[in-house]
């Protein structure tokens, strides 16, 4: 079935068939309604489906997304917490119609996929979502450069220019629960992770940082440096804080783990606050006080800024933040009084 048949079976031109289909009968020419319908009818009835390159000739797009991940998203240590970003991806693609192509034959450079290489085929599809903890900002910068479309998940840095990117709105999820960790009597707190780095990490240390100093507060810095969770818990009891926010989900876990191993009351004698979900398993009876990443709407919302680059009229902001769930948890209580080194 072709374009000249429908158009045969209605009797319109082949040109009046196209502009139905592409949908600008109604914008940009004057069809009748009746006629219009007509061949809409006749494209049901027979089942045709438009041939994919000669509908990307006709609006230069041919619907296909590319999705590029920086650090591989499906073993098993890492699926449960990339998941929820790929399905919203492909929820919202498939409500605009439009396929994926996960690419994936990027070489891994220091540890990382890079997105420009000898047989990158980045140009098979219309743009690009890209996803990772930390993406490459020479090649961020390439992109706009390029004029390539794309949108990150994750906030990013400028790169030569404003980056395109759906994000958690951190600093504000972080401050929230340094604010409620106050309200509990707490006057003494450790940041447990790398603080800076990705830009994830920098945005938890920046709203941390920001609270601490509104509420006039004591604080240290732990680094996790793959120190196991017997040594970080001397370091933060050395600094006699009564309240911790880890970075790392699973580093928490294992902290409250070795703090009971000692004795130690959770929350009374510590406080134990998570700044995210997991990103590696992480098995415990313990409902951790912190806040969940809207990762689903992240990957939703991607797709749609993607969509609306594409278009050539965003409807909204290029760069959004979406605010995170609070989880109010059973690991924040006001501190016993109890020096947690002793």
């Amino acid at each position: 079935m072709t374009q000249q048949d429908i158009a045969r079976m209605t009797g319109v031109s082949q040109a009046t068939v196209s502009l139905v289909l592409n949908g600008r009968a109604e914008a940009d020419v004057r069809i009748a309604a009746e006629t219009r319908e007509r061949v809409l009818a006749a494209i049901r009835a027979t089942g045709y489906v438009a041939d994919p390159i000669a509908r990307r000739l006709a609006d230069r797009h041919n619907r296909i997304l590319g999705v590029f991940t920086s650090e591989p998203v499906f073993p098993s240590g890492t699926g449960d917490f990339y998941h929820p970003f790929l399905l919203g991806i492909e929820q919202c693609a498939e409500h605009l119609g439009c396929d994926l192509l996960l690419l994936t034959s990027a070489p891994v450079v220091d540890g990382r996929r890079r997105l420009f290489h000898q047989d990158n085929r980045l140009r098979l599809a219309d743009g690009a979502i890209l996803l990772g903890r930390q993406l490459d900002a020479t090649e961020l910068a390439r992109l706009l450069a390029d004029g390539l479309p794309f949108v990150s998940v994750g906030r990013r840095d400028d790169a030569g220019g404003p980056v395109p990117s759906v994000g958690a709105d951190y600093p504000a999820a972080t401050a929230a629960l340094v604010r409620r960790a106050v309200e509990a009597g707490h006057r003494r707190l450790c940041y447990l992770g790398q603080g800076g780095g990705p830009e994830s990490h920098a945005d938890r240390m920046r709203g941390f940082r920001d609270a601490v100093a509104a509420a006039d507060v004591d604080w240290h810095h732990a680094p996790a440096d793959g120190r196991g969770a017997d040594e970080l818990l001397d370091a933060i009891t050395a600094t006699c804080a009564t309240a911790v926010f880890v970075e790392e989900y699973a580093d928490g876990v294992a902290l409250a783990a070795q703090a009971r191993h000692r004795g130690l009351d959770i929350p009374g004698d510590l406080s134990i606050l998570a700044l995210g979900d997991p990103t590696r398993p992480a098995r415990t009876d313990l409902d951790l006080t912190g806040f969940r990443i809207p990762r689903q709407q992240m990957g939703w919302q991607a797709v749609e800024v993607l969509t609306e680059l594409l278009g050539g009229a965003p409807a909204g902001p290029v760069r959004r933040l979406l605010p995170c769930e609070e989880v109010p948890g059973a690991t924040l209580a006001p501190p016993t009084g109890r020096n947690p080194a002793q």
